[in-house]
């Protein structure tokens, strides 16, 4: 896909990855971008900047998400890009509340799915589309430290693949977004150890997903190292386990 006169979603855009999607798209000549975001002055502004549109949006809420594709459809007619794109991050691992649980799952899986029911019917039925989910390395990996974070992440790549099987013959197009640190307000005190490759900055992960769309590749891979650590995980778990405890006492020990 090249972004030329398509319209664009955004959810999670008024900051981070969303912002540096919503500013490239607008370069590439996209006709719409619209900027969807819990934080409705935000998005408002940052629409301002690259003349697009500002929605206010609670991913967790699939009536808000419902919304905002009737608002964008009948000011700029159908969705050609939707970026699922809005996530949190909560730390710990047996001591994480049920509410903490929950919340997490809701925004980071359940947005997705319902992201998918509220706009992906309309693109098969014009002929296709493309549905863009920013999931993590942590998803391809593990989050140490975070055991909501990796399971969630775990589980939005996995439906991302499931609609690239499911819908991949009917025209749909979809990419998952897998980096490891990326500078933004989530790591904004460190990126933890998924710096360890080094923290990347927003506009990279952009850069990386224009490449994406253009070749219309499934694993938008910002850190090219995240592959030969798939590869090492599936070649042997157990090792892959062990190396990932070491770079846990590592990281316990340099915090």
């Amino acid at each position: 896909m090249r972004l030329k006169d398509k319209t664009a979603v955004v959810t999670g855009g008024a900051g981070g990855i969303g912002a540096a999607l919503c500013r490239r798209f607008a370069k590439e000549g996209a006709k719409a971008v619209v900027v969807a975001d819990i934080n409705a002055e935000g998005a408002r502004t940052l629409a301002e900047e690259i003349g697009g549109l500002g929605l206010a949006c609670d991913v967790s809420r699939e009536s808000d998400i419902i919304d905002l594709i009737g608002q964008t459809e009948k000011k700029y007619g159908p969705v050609d890009l939707f970026c699922s794109n809005a996530g949190i991050m909560v730390p710990g691992c047996l001591e994480v509340s049920n509410a903490d649980w929950q919340r997490i799952w809701e925004i980071n899986v359940m947005a997705h799915v319902y992201a998918g029911r509220a706009v992906i019917p309309g693109m098969l039925a014009r002929g296709g589309g493309y549905f863009v989910i920013t999931a993590s390395a942590a998803g391809l990996l593990s989050q140490i430290g975070s055991a909501p974070y990796s399971v969630t992440k775990h589980a939005a790549v996995g439906f991302a693949e499931n609609l690239a099987i499911t819908y991949g013959d009917q025209g749909l197009k979809v990419s998952a977004i897998c980096p490891q640190a990326v500078e933004t307000e989530m790591t904004r005190q460190g990126g933890g150890v998924a710096a360890v490759d080094g923290m990347i900055n927003a506009d990279k992960v952009a850069e990386e997903t224009i490449k994406a769309l253009a070749e219309e590749t499934f694993l938008v891979l910002p850190h090219p190292e995240v592959a030969t650590y798939m590869q090492r995980k599936s070649s042997d778990y157990d090792r892959w386990l062990k190396g990932m405890r070491r770079l846990q006492s590592k990281f316990m020990e340099d915090a």
